[in-house]
Order: structure tokens, then sequence, then C-alpha cells
């Protein structure tokens, strides 16, 4: 069936109009940026541009962004060579760096008294590595709180902005990180390009040598499609209006609850556009299925696992037990969902509890 609610954004966000004309144009450039003739400056003058938009999108300098060719890279760069301490509901491309897990409450936050106790150990680590929001429940992290905590027991901070970035106000130099992550397509910018902001306090060992480009930081010629791309989209998003989609957030919530569903980390302060849910009796992958035949797409936990669909870690660190966590679904929404999209999914949730339900939910009202 044809896809008729697309309510997955938090796995990638359609691309901006914006973003696929400055895709079209940069493919009709023929130079290399690292040319110094002038075909390879108006190459180069594209990656730059693109640089300075990123830069202001997350209150950075434009010397201070590093392209990768996507989030995963970007925190792969930040971490290698690190002693790192990350909370238990980081993306997975930063868990497996992690040499100790910082436990979360069970509103998904991270628990700072642990975190304390965590750095003050005879393994104290190099740097922290906390995500400024969750990709699966949306949970806002108490970042600046973090930094301080870190601080003052000698460790950098790297925040994974992949969601958060374009969602909400994004200030790398007031959060006082040392490195962030951001990913293009999240925000509505093409596949497979992100970058690595770097403060004044963090150097990086370059997973890819071989080259200059990047400042010496990530060798290989740049993406300048995608970095085109990446910078249109960053421009937009800075502009973007959420406080529509948040209420249409709201709304499908308080429809889903009473269907029966759980809303997780409601309770906290979260990205606007992001509702983790789960309708008792129901496991995920059945759910997501489901959905998907009814014309309307959601996801189980991230998106990042090969189409694998398993109990959400994050929602086992919360205290959610294994029953819980394997029903539990991601649904998120953007900038132009409609509310007949949350009609659609209101509707096909209402039919699909119906028909697969225990019976132990209650009726529809």
């Amino acid at each position: 069936m044809t896809i008729r609610a697309y309510l997955d954004w938090n796995a990638t966000a359609p691309v901006r109009p914006e973003a696929r004309a400055a895709i079209a144009a940069a493919l009709l450039e023929t130079g290399n940026p690292s040319s110094v003739h002038e075909a390879g400056r108006r190459a180069r003058a594209l990656v730059e541009d693109a640089r300075e938009s990123v830069a202001r999108l997350v209150g950075a300098g434009p010397n201070q962004i590093v392209f990768t060719s996507g989030g995963s890279e970007a925190n792969a760069l930040a971490l290698h060579g690190q002693r790192v301490l990350a909370s238990q509901i980081e993306h997975d491309s930063v868990r497996v760096h992690a040499a100790a897990p910082v436990a979360v409450t069970a509103a998904g936050v991270v628990d700072l008294d642990d975190l304390e106790a965590k750095l003050g150990s005879s393994e104290r680590p190099t740097l922290v590595s906390v995500m400024l929001a969750n990709n699966e429940t949306g949970a806002i992290q108490p970042l600046a709180e973090i930094v301080r905590i870190a601080r003052a027991h000698g460790a950098l901070v790297h925040t994974d902005a992949a969601q958060a970035a374009g969602r909400i106000p994004v200030d790398f130099l007031g959060l006082g990180a040392d490195l962030m992550t951001v990913s293009a397509h999240k925000l509505g910018g093409p596949q497979g390009i992100g970058a690595l902001v770097l403060g004044e306090r963090a150097s990086v060992a370059p997973l890819i040598g071989g080259g200059g480009q990047e400042r010496g930081r990530r060798a290989g010629t740049e993406n300048v499609p995608g970095i085109a791309g990446f910078g249109a989209a960053a421009t937009a998003a800075m502009v973007t209006d959420w406080s529509a989609v948040r209420a249409l957030r709201d709304d499908l919530e308080q429809q889903a609850i009473d269907l029966g569903a759980e809303i997780f980390a409601d309770e906290t302060m979260r990205l606007p556009n992001t509702s983790c849910l789960r309708l008792p009796g129901i496991a995920a992958e059945t759910l997501v299925i489901a959905l998907d035949l009814e014309g309307v797409a959601v996801s189980a936990g991230a998106a990042c696992s090969s189409g694998k669909v398993r109990p959400s870690p994050v929602l086992r660190a919360m205290g959610a037990g294994d029953e819980a966590a394997g029903q539990a679904v991601r649904v998120s929404l953007g900038w132009t969902t409609a509310a007949a999209e949350i009609d659609l999914f209101i509707a096909a949730l209402g039919r699909i509890r119906d028909r697969i339900g225990t019976g132990a939910l209650p009726a529809a009202a």
C-alpha cells in the first residue's frame, strides 16, 4: 500500500525543496573544491557557503565545522582514541565506543548523581558523550549541567545533536560542549552527509588520512552536492516553526491514550515532534507492520540497525520491562505533517487494537 501518512521523520526527514535545488545546482559544477582554477573555486565556494550555514544553525564558527559522511562518522571521529563515558540511551554509534554507561532516570534523562560518581572513579574518562535529545523518546538532556560536572573532573563533552538541530534552538557556544554531531538528513538535507563541530579545547585524530581536506581532519574530496544540500536545509531549518507540529503531536498522543496507549517520557521536556508509545498486548514489530499495511509509516526504536526490531535498550534503561520495551513504537512528525495524517494514524491504531489487541484494552471512545 502507498504510504499516506509518513510519521517517521526521526529516521529521515523528506528532503526540503531548498536542498533539492541546491543539490541540483551543485551537480552542474565540474570542479574539485581542492583545485585552484575557476571551476575548483566555484565548487569551493559552495562548500564554504554551506559551512557557514551549518555553523549558523548550531551557533558555531565556520572553521569549527568538519564535514563527514553522516552522524555515525561524526560520532566516531569525536570519540576515536578517547576513554569514553556515555549515557545508556546513546545511539549505537556512540555506545560502541563507551567503556562504562551512565544511568538514566525513569523519565529518560541522565542521572547526574551517577555521572558524578562515575567521573570520580579511578578509571577516569577523558570524554563524556550525551546526546542533546533522545532519538526514540525525544527527551531533552540537561547538557549544560552535564558540561559543568564534566569540567569539574577535567573531561571533555561530546553531544550528538542529530535529532535536536533544526527542531529546537541549538547554541554550541552557549551549551559549552567541546564537540557536537549534526546530521543533514534529520533536518531535511540529503542522506550521507553530516558534520562534527569542534570547540577550542577539542582536537581529533583523523579516521581517514591521506589528504588535507577539512583542515586535515577528514581526508577525501568533499561531497559537494551533499554539502550544498546540507547548507540549504540548515538555512531553511532556522526559520521553521515547530509550534504547529507540537500541537499535532500532543493531539495524537491524547487520542492514542484514549485508545489505551501508554506514552513514554511524557513528563519531561521533549522534542516537539516525537512520541514514543505502546499499545499493551501488541508487539512493536507487529504494530509497525500492521500500520504499514494501513499506509502509515512509523518505526520501532532507532532506524540504524539493519531493519532489526528488538526491545528498546533506551526504554529498558529507563526501567521498562522487556515486554513494555518490546511493544514501543516511535511516531515522529515534521514541518509538512498534516492533521489528516494524524487522523489516519489514529483510525488505523484503533482498527489494529480491535483486531490484534488482547481485549484488556478499553473500548474506543
